[in-house]
């Protein structure tokens, strides 16, 4: 009977111990899985809602007027369809632009050439308001993959 109750034992302890090392490999992907969470793959990384100088409505002061988008991952990302929106329902909407890997694209109000780096909303009034909005990324599904809020709304 001891012999019997031993066995039992050792197999409880084998059986508790595999669970540990299950529940210990587990822990840090469920952790992982949280910080994917909050951090968007893209982000909007920066904004310059207030053109320097003078509001003029000038096609330079509308392009000192902008918003930066970030790709956080090493994987180039197509942004054909997503949008930037803000409080007022503006909106752009991306073409076939390719965002690289860890790189950064700038969508300025005014008007210009695409480049990688630099797309145009081609837009002669201002967009973002100088005391407050909100930036609105959402992806070509119509999810919001980002916002950006600052000051305060009229």
């Amino acid at each position: 009977m001891s012999s019997a109750s031993s066995s039992v034992r050792r197999i409880a302890a084998t059986v508790l111990a595999a669970g540990a090392v299950v529940g210990a490999a587990a822990l840090p992907a469920a952790a992982q899985d949280g910080h994917h969470q909050q951090h968007p793959r893209v982000e909007i990384s920066r904004v310059q809602a207030d053109s320097p100088g003078r509001d003029d409505h000038s096609n330079r002061s509308l392009n000192n007027e902008w918003v930066e988008i970030t790709n956080t991952t090493r994987d180039a990302i197509n942004l054909r369809g997503w949008t930037l929106r803000d409080a007022d329902g503006n909106r752009y909407r991306f073409d076939n632009v390719r965002l690289g890997g860890r790189a950064t694209i700038r969508i300025h109000t005014g008007s210009g050439r695409d480049t990688r780096t630099d797309v145009f909303q081609n837009s002669r009034e201002y967009i973002w308001g100088n005391n407050g909005d909100t930036a609105t990324l959402r992806d070509d599904r119509g999810r919001t993959v980002d916002t950006e809020t600052w000051g305060r709304r009229r």
